[in-house]
């Protein structure tokens, strides 16, 4: 029976990091979009053919600006996100961004969707959801959940790993944790092509 996976995608860090490593500087807000269906499955037939596995879920975790603060940036990210729920094993989670005193001279930020993003990745684990985990960020801050995760490797809990983007030019970042190996999925950029989305959901066509 193939190991099942769930992909947990931080996806404003998976977004900002295609922009980085494949598109110039002022590129379109659409570069660097990814499908996150086709991303999952992308991580799954990519994995070393001695593994038999099968795609259970692709989880999204992501911010979402405010409507009163931001009706624009509101209504393209709910059409994305709505888009995503039409994908065959695509599961969305959203929190509203948080805005400083200063804004919009200061940037709003992601809050607690990293945290979410952690308490679903090792309550996966211990629940026996998954037998394969994927996460595909370079934040930091899920470091104590993979070493969690890590931690509770072996029959009967499951095994992590982490995906990151390999860019063609500079330095290619990934997660690790210091005392355990954990593999990585390199994507470079043939792939990143095969699973992005140009789709402007700024567009009210889109």
């Amino acid at each position: 029976m193939p190991g099942r996976v769930v992909v947990f995608l931080d996806y404003q860090n998976v977004y900002m990091g295609a922009r980085e490593a494949f598109h110039p500087y002022g590129s379109r807000p659409q570069d660097g979009q990814v499908d996150p269906y086709r991303l999952g499955e992308l991580l799954v037939t990519k994995a070393r053919p001695r593994f038999d596995r099968a795609l259970t879920e692709v989880r999204v975790y992501r911010g979402q600006p405010d409507s009163a603060k931001d009706p624009r940036g509101y209504a393209a990210n709910d059409r994305q996100c709505r888009h995503w729920d039409t994908l065959p094993k695509t599961k969305v989670a959203t929190r509203t961004l948080r805005y400083p005193r200063a804004w919009p001279q200061e940037r709003e930020h992601e809050k607690g969707i990293d945290v979410q993003l952690a308490i679903d990745l090792v309550a996966g684990a211990v629940r026996s959801e998954y037998e394969v985990g994927i996460l595909m960020s370079t934040d930091t801050d899920l470091k104590p959940a993979l070493e969690f995760v890590r931690e509770l490797q072996g029959d009967p809990y499951p095994r992590c790993e982490v995906a990151a983007w390999s860019s063609p030019t500079g330095y290619s970042r990934r997660l690790s944790i210091s005392g355990g190996q954990i593999w990585c999925h390199w994507l470079d950029e043939a792939d990143y092509r095969s699973v992005a989305d140009p789709t402007n959901y700024a567009l009210p066509s889109a």
